[in-house]
């Protein structure tokens, strides 16, 4: 079967159309179990957004219980890209146990959800090459389709209306704009000050997203409606910002930087530095727990690109939202280099790679106890399937 054919078949499957989310979570004003929508005046999304349920937490619709139906038969797995070993290991979090593994393209950096939620992208950027791929995975069968090239992947976002699908050309200083199921490009949008982009967010509106720029310490604001750059953010320490997660009523990006040791917290509309949560070494991974209260921040333990393994600062620091305290610190027993991933469909578990020590860590997220699973070479950017949302935009899993 061809790659063409294989995403009609998987969408066909599923009844889900390209550009619209799944219709069972698009009502306007349905109560969340963070609230009803009704307590916040509505946000005026830009056209072929879904809505905001509730606009004091946008991560309303990612709580417990909130799977979609079609998505909720696909079997469990957490997909983890090695990037030096140039495959995916596949591990059942009912058992913890490695079930199976395959090859993909050139250095694996990301399994990237699609929007629809119906397919899984491993972004293979070949650094140092020109042969950068995307491979899709179909969650309901856990397995890889045929590559597409695609030049320079590190990461992958969607545009808030499904329409495009953003892959983030670091070593290019690049974002373009592609098709979200075929691939064929768009358009492009030079960075040209952003040396080292790779991670974002965007507002709760949709109208502009924020990149981080990891190897010049800047920031990048980029309006989504007019394609066009909207100016730059020096950071004021620092110096290697990772990645971006908006805070649940969008006011807030929190910046994680693994040369600052901490958070940065920038005013996304203003574009202005407002803040600094100092976490732990190497801060580099954000995820929002399931009730949208806390944010766990990944501390690789290193401020190297390359770091050494069982490092004892490697862990993971508990924010809360409310406060922008940290209310729980988690040291990797033995040491460890937590790097990227996401959190389990039921908020009890929060799953990384183990960079730089090549093992998996699943972290209890009541007292942060934790087990190591071992995986391929230098796991980077895992994702946890399935997950509850009604569309993503992209990276591990950032689900509205």
């Amino acid at each position: 079967m061809g790659f063409k054919q294989y995403l009609v078949a998987a969408v066909a499957i599923v009844g889900i159309n390209a550009g619209s989310a799944p219709g069972w979570a698009q009502d306007v004003g349905t109560p969340s179990e963070s609230g009803s929508s009704t307590a916040a005046p509505l946000v005026q999304t830009i056209p072929g957004m879904p809505p905001v349920p509730n606009p004091a937490n946008l991560y309303s619709e990612t709580g417990v219980g909130h799977i979609a139906p079609e998505v909720a038969q696909d079997p469990e797995r957490v997909y983890v890209p090695n990037l030096r070993s140039n495959d995916v290991s596949v591990i059942d979090p009912t058992t913890n146990k490695v079930v199976d593994h395959f090859p993909v393209g050139k250095s694996p950096q990301h399994v990237v959800p699609s929007w629809d939620l119906r397919t899984l992208w491993v972004t293979n950027n070949a650094e140092g090459t020109v042969h950068g791929s995307l491979t899709p995975i179909d969650p309901r069968t856990a397995r890889p389709g045929p590559s597409i090239a695609v030049d320079d992947p590190y990461n992958m976002y969607f545009t808030p209306d499904g329409k495009s699908a953003i892959v983030v050309a670091e070593a290019r200083k690049r974002l373009d704009f592609r098709d979200p199921h075929s691939m064929q490009l768009q358009q492009s949008i030079d960075v040209p000050e952003c040396k080292g982009v790779n991670h974002a967010d965007f507002s709760i509106d949709g109208r502009y997203a924020i990149f981080t720029c990891e190897f010049g310490g800047h920031l990048v604001k980029v309006d989504m409606v007019e394609k066009k750059v909207l100016g730059y953010l020096k950071l004021s320490s620092g110096g290697m910002p990772q990645d971006v997660l908006v805070s649940p009523d969008g006011k807030t990006f929190y910046v994680a930087d693994m040369m600052a040791d901490g958070v940065f917290l920038v005013d996304g509309d203003t574009f202005r530095e407002t803040g600094f949560i100092r976490t732990g070494l190497g801060a580099h991974g954000l995820y929002p727990s399931r009730d949208g209260t806390k944010m766990y921040v990944a501390n690789r333990g290193s401020h190297l690109i390359h770091g050494h393994p069982h490092s004892k600062g490697g862990g993971v620091s508990v924010i809360d939202f409310a406060t922008n305290k940290v209310v729980a610190t988690w040291l990797i027993p033995g040491g460890g280099s937590p790097d990227m991933g996401n959190v389990s469909a039921d908020g009890k578990a929060l799953w990384l790679s183990g960079r730089f020590d090549d093992v998996v860590y699943r972290i209890n997220t009541d007292d942060g106890t934790m087990i190591s699973i071992p995986v391929g070479q230098e796991p980077h950017g895992l994702t946890v399937w399935p997950q509850p949302g009604r569309y993503s935009i992209g990276h591990t899993g950032i689900l509205r």
